[in-house]
């Protein structure tokens, strides 16, 4: 029988002001995708497509009604779970863009249905590759200071730092220019003697004429490396790149940048240190899989990182980044910050993300 998928949308509530340099969320939606055999209800896969507002080219108000389209094209398919056995990634990325041909062009929904798809390949367990992290082998991920006023953002970084992190990322660009600099020099003397990795993220927030300023003045602190910079499709980012004293990484500006020569071009005439990526905003699993190929061709280092997703899209992104061997800190410590996240096996210790398969998924409901 034909694999049959629907969907449901849940509200996460935030456990603190979330600012960025983009504004203060307050609540994020996602929507969850569960495909099941109707032979075997019990076994069933489920994935989140949690597109973001202000940087997920594919959310607007039509979203909804086009996953339900989506939806229905896979379903109209007759897909079984007989012809997806011993499929790997690539090819279920395939199945899936072959079903929904402008799937490409939502990375939230490509990334939903590929987890969905690899889960229920695996027996339904929320396993999407079997590797060593599901067996107990945890990932270094990054403390991250979200934007703030000066004094609770030092909090953070002391609790960060007192629960075992070596690497913390510090939101750049939302508050006094000095002041940030103050932190990063408070971190600096306080932890002298502690190996403390700092890494900037900027969110596009420089504007171009004091760019180069504030990238020497931040040198000063010895920074790891800084996200975006520019806003995406500055023609000036290019230049920076080659000059600036800190690593640049890419974010938004390789969003919406789809096909395998298309990512190459845009690697080969920006030539970043650093990519970030996120299977939401990025191509799904399966685009980020293009996106660390290339890089690893040019010798540009990269790490994954989640898009503020619940415990569900946190958990494919842990395993599809254990798939590569990639010891640097990684992006994924977003577990609790939200007041209702979906409980997991998921957990945060000493600034690792592990997995304890003594604990349950408590999933949302579908109807």
């Amino acid at each position: 029988m034909a694999l049959q998928a629907s969907f449901v949308k849940n509200t996460f509530h935030f456990n603190f002001r979330a600012k960025t340099s983009r504004g203060v969320m307050a609540v994020r939606d996602s929507w969850f995708i569960k495909i099941e055999d109707a032979n075997h209800p019990e076994n069933f896969g489920v994935g989140e497509a949690g597109p973001l507002l202000g940087l997920s080219l594919e959310l607007d108000d039509s979203f909804e009604g086009k996953l339900t389209h989506y939806i229905q094209l896979f379903n109209d398919s007759q897909l079984t779970l007989s012809q997806l056995k011993g499929y790997e990634l690539s090819q279920v990325a395939s199945e899936v863009t072959e079903r929904i041909p402008d799937v490409l062009l939502a990375p939230s929904v490509l990334f939903a249905f590929e987890t969905a798809l690899l889960d229920l390949i695996h027996g339904g367990k929320r396993i999407i590759f079997k590797n060593k992290f599901i067996e107990g082998q945890p990932l270094p991920i990054n403390g991250l200071i979200w934007m703030s006023g000066m004094d609770m953002m030092l909090q953070q970084i002391e609790i960060k730092i007192q629960d075992g992190f070596n690497c913390i990322k510090m939101k750049v660009g939302g508050i006094n220019f000095e002041k940030e600099c103050d932190i990063l020099q408070y971190i600096r003397r306080k932890y002298f003697k502690m190996d403390i990795t700092l890494r900037l993220d900027a969110n596009g927030a420089f504007k171009e004429e004091e760019a180069m300023y504030k990238l020497e003045e931040l040198a000063k602190y010895n920074i790891h490396s800084i996200e975006q910079p520019l806003k995406a499709g500055s023609d000036q980012l290019a230049a920076l790149c080659k000059q600036s004293p800190i690593p640049i990484a890419l974010d938004e500006e390789l969003i919406g940048v789809v096909g395998e020569s298309n990512k190459s071009a845009l690697l080969n005439r920006i030539k970043p240190q650093f990519i970030v990526l996120k299977p939401s905003l990025h191509g799904g699993l399966s685009g980020c899989q293009q996106w660390i190929t290339i890089a690893q061709s040019l010798n540009i280092g990269w790490w994954m990182t989640s898009a503020l997703e619940s415990s569900v899209g946190l958990n494919a992104i842990a395993q599809f980044t254990a798939e590569h061997d990639n010891l640097i800190p990684q992006g994924l410590g977003t577990g609790k910050i939200y007041e209702n996240n979906v409980d997991s096996p998921l957990h945060v210790k000493n600034g690792q993300l592990g997995y304890d398969k003594t604990l349950n998924w408590v999933l949302p409901e579908f109807n």
